[in-house]
Parts: structure tokens; C-alpha cells; sequence
């Protein structure tokens, strides 16, 4: 097959994928096998630091799976991962710095966007112009405005994207999900995601400084503010800046709050958002995002509540992380390791006991804190991300249903987005889903699209 008719070949079927969601099998198991290198899979990857190379090396382990160019502002990093490619046997990648000349190559038929939050925008939305399919990392951009503009992308454009959450890939969260969906929990009346991370509070101040030998610091920038070179603002902490990242709500808020607005099925916005918090306990730290940050999501029937302590480790049940589904017969908790349920005790003991799976052996209304991890099916992280990356190539195929697709991003991204917009107009914010807006507030309404600096342009569909 000539390249030019396998471009489009995987391009038709993507569209027809991306459309249905799950697609018949369209092509034969032989096609694809390492037998066929004209039918391979030409990866690029655009940020290659840390989650962009780790998705590069799952997608690699995938049959017919190749990566030709490697693309990053920073030489040093770009050469390390050149050469770890060729040590671990694959071809010598070409390498670029800027990453429109990896989207004008025809031969790319996917490509890995792993760059800081603020530029996730402007590579997808014009990967999918162009047709190549895109797995991209999360949170799906840095603003409302952003992930607005790249789902319509999706939508234009027909082809896959694939968004970094792959919890929604792992075994045992699929199972807590379907035990919350079971209704054995009750009345769910609260769902409470946590967030506490020693990393969280960032880094001690550091002056700026020059710019690193073999760093383009301009093209990093790219659409944000000018500002001189510090390291607290670049690889790892550029986060805890509002300009590239939204600290920890985006970072961890975006794997739980996809759990908890799949597990409640959650379709579109809440009906309204209230944050508080600050920088209460690491004042020496060089963050502009708070530390401590407490947000109430009004719901329909019930509350969604953030509660972030960054710069501790300690959190509920002895989690630093995780996500809690409050119910009338018990509360069902739930992070990367386990789920386990804590039956509630009083009236509704007897009921508790019947429909909840916990160790009846155990006077549960006389120890409250005696709770058993339910013993469900584990998978860890990496294989989670394996298992998401493969699932991102068998989309590519044959049209398999996406783990994490365009609106699952959407979705979880306009939340975290939703607490910090909260959080930095200080005010409580109502959004409108259809209309794109805060419908009760200028100020709030003017953070929803950033403003690019010249000579970024703001995409447009």
C-alpha cells in the first residue's frame, strides 16, 4: 500500500471512529502485524521531559508502532531521549525544536502532545487540522477558553485524541465505578476528592536567571506573558504558575473528578462553584497557586468538594490522595492502590450489612473505624498507562472505543478549571455549559480565554 493511501486509509477509519465511538473492526488482524511495515503506526512526540516520554515508550511497545521525530525547546533533554530510542532499539529519531514542522510531515500519523499545560492548545488543535490523530496529556489545556476551542477540533476534524487520564484504563477503578453506578451505596450525598502532596507546595524562592545553554526559553513561553528566566517556573514547577499550569486542582483534580463525574454520570456543568483558600503555610515557597484550597461544587442532589493541603502527605483513611462517595448505607473510597467500603452505622445497620460486601464477622456498629479493603482486582499505574496508550493505537485500527476521548477531558478539565477561576476572582461562579460563559460575573467571564502574546494567535474553528 503507497504511503499516501495508508494515510488515508487510517485517517477514514479514525473519522468513522471518532464518530461512532465504537466502530466494527475494520481491518484484519494481519494487516497490521509486524509483517506489513507499510501499515505502521509513525509516531511524533512534542515534549519529551517527563509524561510525553513516558506515553512514547507504551505507545512504542504497541506492534507497528514507530516514532520518527522527537520535538522539545530544551537540546539536552531532546538529545538524552534521541539516544535512549536508539539504546533501546528503535531508529534514531529526527529532531526538531519546533513543533509545526513535525505536524507538516505527512509520514506523522499521530502525535504525543507532553508539553506544559499552555501548550497543549495550539499543537493539537492543529495536529487535527492536518489530520493526524493526537494523545494528549492532561489537564487538556490551561483555560476554559482553550478546552472549548480543542474539543470543537475534535468534533471538526474526526480524529482521534486520545487525553492523558488513564485511570479510566485501570481494572479497579472501572469496578469502583460500576459498585458506586450499583446503588448498594444508598443515597450518594456527597462526593469528596483530596489532594495532599509534599510537592505541592513547590520550592524555596530563587532569583532569576540566566536561561539555560541549549534552552529556546522564547518558543517555551510561546502564547504566555513575557517573563525572565527562573527556574521555579520551568521543567517540574512551571504548575505552580498561572501562566502554564493550575497547581495541583489541574494536576491531580483532573484524575478525580473524571472519577467522580463518570461514577455519578455527570453530563455537563455544575450548577454552581464557590472556592477558598491561600497560601497559608508555605510562605517562603515560590507558588502563585494556593496551598490550601477548599471548593464546594453545587450538583444536582448532592455536593462535589476539592479539599487540597499541599506540602503535607497525610490526608483521610491515610490516603495523601483520593475520592470518597458518601452514601446513606455506607461511603465507598477509592485511589490508585485500592477501593474499599466503610459501612455506616446505626439504623441502617442491618440493611448495611445485606447489601454492602464487608466482613460480617466484624461488630462493625461497635467499631466504626473497623473497616476491611474490599478485595477487588488491582492493576498498578504503569499498566494502567500501558493499557491506556494501547488502547489509544486500537483506537487508531479498528475503531475501538476511546478509554479517555475529547469530552472526557473536556469534562474534567472544565471543573478543575471552574475551582481555580473561583478561587482567583474570588467569588462564587455560576457557568453556563451551552452559552460557553459565567452568566454572574464580567470578572470571572474574563479569565475563561487567555490572552496570547504576539505573535500567538488565539485557534479559532
Amino acid at each position: 500500500m503507497k504511503k499516501s493511501n495508508r494515510r488515508k486509509f487510517l485517517t477514514n477509519s479514525s473519522v468513522l471512529g471518532a464518530a461512532t465511538f465504537v466502530a466494527p473492526t475494520i481491518f484484519s488482524s494481519s494487516l497490521f502485524g509486524c509483517e506489513a511495515p507499510s501499515n505502521q503506526i509513525t509516531l511524533a512526540l512534542i515534549g519529551v521531559r517527563n509524561m510525553g516520554w513516558n506515553n512514547l515508550r507504551n505507545l512504542l511497545k504497541q506492534p507497528n508502532v514507530v516514532c520518527k521525530t522527537l520535538c522539545d525547546v530544551d537540546n539536552t533533554y531532546l538529545e538524552d531521549r534521541a539516544a535512549k530510542l536508539v539504546k533501546m532499539g528503535h531508529k534514531k529519531p529526527h529532531l526538531e525544536k519546533d513543533y509545526r514542522k513535525v505536524i507538516e510531515d505527512k509520514d506523522i500519523d499521530a502525535v504525543i502532545v507532553g508539553t506544559p499545560d499552555h501548550w497543549h492548545a495550539l499543537p493539537m488543535v492543529e495536529a487535527s487540522s492536518m489530520g493526524k490523530h493526537v494523545y494528549v496529556e492532561k489537564p487538556l489545556a490551561n483555560s476554559i477558553g482553550e478546552i472549548n476551542v480543542m474539543l470543537d477540533a475534535a468534533n471538526k476534524y474526526g480524529n482521534i485524541v486520545q487525553v492523558g487520564q488513564q485511570q479510566r484504563s485501570g481494572t479497579h477503578w472501572q469496578s469502583a465505578v460500576e459498585f458506586v453506578q450499583s446503588g448498594k451505596l444508598g443515597t450518594i450525598r456527597q462526593v469528596k476528592c483530596w489532594s495532599n502532596f509534599n510537592y505541592g507546595a513547590g520550592r524555596p524562592h530563587v532569583p532569576d536567571s540566566a536561561v539555560p545553554a541549549g534552552v529556546d526559553y522564547n518558543f517555551w513561553l510561546g502564547p504566555a506573558p513575557q517573563r525572565l528566566f527562573n527556574e521555579n517556573r520551568f521543567h517540574r514547577y512551571w504548575r505552580f504558575s498561572w501562566d502554564y499550569g493550575g497547581g495541583m486542582m489541574t494536576d491531580w483534580g483532573a484524575h478525580l473528578f473524571d472519577i467522580a463525574l463518570w461514577a455519578m454520570k455527570e453530563k455537563g456543568a455544575p450548577k454552581s462553584v464557590f472556592s477558598m483558600g491561600g497560601n497559608f503555610a508555605n510562605h517562603d515557597r515560590a507558588i502563585e497557586v494556593p496551598d490550601t484550597l477548599s471548593t464546594i461544587y453545587e450538583m444536582e442532589g448532592y455536593n462535589l468538594v476539592w479539599e487540597l493541603n499541599a506540602g503535607i502527605q497525610t490526608g483521610p483513611y491515610d490516603q495523601n490522595y483520593g475520592i470518597k462517595f458518601i452514601g446513606s448505607n455506607g461511603t465507598l473510597v477509592a485511589n490508585r492502590d485500592k477501593w474499599f467500603i466503610v459501612p455506616e452505622i446505626g439504623e441502617g445497620i442491618t440493611k448495611a450489612k445485606d447489601s454492602l460486601p464487608v466482613d460480617k464477622s466484624k461488630d462493625i456498629s461497635k467499631e466504626h473505624n473497623n473497616y476491611r479493603v474490599e478485595p477487588v482486582e488491582q492493576k498498578s499505574q504503569n499498566i494502567s498507562h500501558a493499557d491506556h496508550c494501547k488502547n489509544f493505537v486500537n483506537a487508531i485500527r479498528n475503531g475501538e472505543k476511546l478509554q479517555a476521548g475529547i469530552e472526557v477531558g473536556h469534562h474534567a478539565a472544565l471543573y478543575a478549571h471552574l475551582g481555580n477561576l473561583s478561587y482567583r476572582a474570588n467569588e462564587r461562579v455560576v457557568y453556563d455549559w451551552d452559552k460557553r460563559r459565567i452568566t454572574n460575573s464580567s470578572k470571572s467571564n474574563g479569565l475563561i480565554i487567555p490572552e496570547y502574546r504576539v505573535p500567538w494567535k488565539f485557534p479559532k474553528i
